[in-house]
């Protein structure tokens, strides 16, 4: 099977792949996440694993739009916990560290550590894993980078701080990424959703009522400007379902009355 992913082998993203899919699986690293919808979209690959959501930094909204745009569809769900280490060149100090470089949210999640060590400037780059690849390959001194225990594994690299993200109960949801709209399962317990409501006064407020009057209980809820349309707003929706027919109606309803609705996928939650 060949697996698309944002970064470079030792990644999270790559760490996801192999504990979803397993160990017999043809990975396909690309620099941004775009590139990864592309690669699904044309067919490059067979899936993807995309991070959504960081339980400390938060959505990453961007790629709601982008699995919008290329039209992809969500199979499923998985939640890695996430340790965050900062890593060097064998043989050096924390004290010898000045600049540490890795994936902007990696970063804004250990926030507190870099407020602990201001020697050490934390800098935005493209990924955990790939900061990490360079400074083994160029054999870089002075340089550290936040990543995953495998990544210092995967790239020879020691260990000069663990466990430095913030807040230590820390996870991040992946979403399992294919082009083809997949078979409906009998009994889904999650949907992901984009909810265009129309400019009326109350929209939003009609919109909660008719989700909540339907049993379905919101886990996220982002808003962003429909830029065709000026003062319409969609809504990428998250929600856990306890009743098909519920949820079925509750689309209906929506669609007839006062939006539409785009259902990028039902699974099963894994929380």
């Amino acid at each position: 099977m060949k697996i698309a992913i944002q970064g470079v082998l030792g990644s999270f993203h790559h760490q996801v792949a192999q504990q979803y899919f397993g160990e017999n699986i043809e990975v396909f690293g690309y620099n941004t996440f775009e590139e990864v919808a592309k690669s699904v979209g044309n067919e490059v690959v067979d899936v993807a694993v995309m991070a959504i959501e960081n339980s400390i930094a938060g959505a990453i909204l961007p790629n709601y739009d982008i699995i919008d745009r290329y039209e992809l569809y969500i199979t499923d769900e998985y939640y890695l916990p996430i340790s965050h280490n900062l890593m060097a060149l064998p043989g050096q100090q924390l004290s010898d560290i000045t600049e540490a470089r890795s994936h902007p949210m990696a970063l804004l999640q250990c926030k507190n550590f870099f407020a602990s060590h201001p020697s050490i400037n934390p800098i935005d780059d493209v990924d955990t894993a790939y900061v990490a690849k360079i400074i083994s390959e160029q054999k870089i001194k002075g340089l550290g980078a936040v990543a995953s225990i495998k990544a210092a594994e995967f790239y020879g690299l020691e260990l000069l701080a663990e466990d430095i993200q913030t807040v230590k109960n820390n996870f991040t949801r992946f979403i399992i990424l294919q082009k083809e709209k997949p078979i409906s399962m009998a009994s889904p317990t999650k949907a992901s959703l984009k909810i265009t409501i129309k400019n009326q006064k109350g929209g939003l407020a009609k919109l909660l009522t008719v989700l909540s009057d339907n049993d379905l209980d919101l886990t996220k809820i982002q808003s962003i400007p429909v830029m065709s349309k000026p003062w319409e707003y969609s809504f990428f929706v998250d929600t856990l379902i306890s009743d098909v027919e519920q949820f079925n109606r509750a689309m209906e309803l929506i669609a007839s009355d006062f939006g539409s609705v785009k259902i990028f996928g039902t699974y099963q939650s894994r929380k």
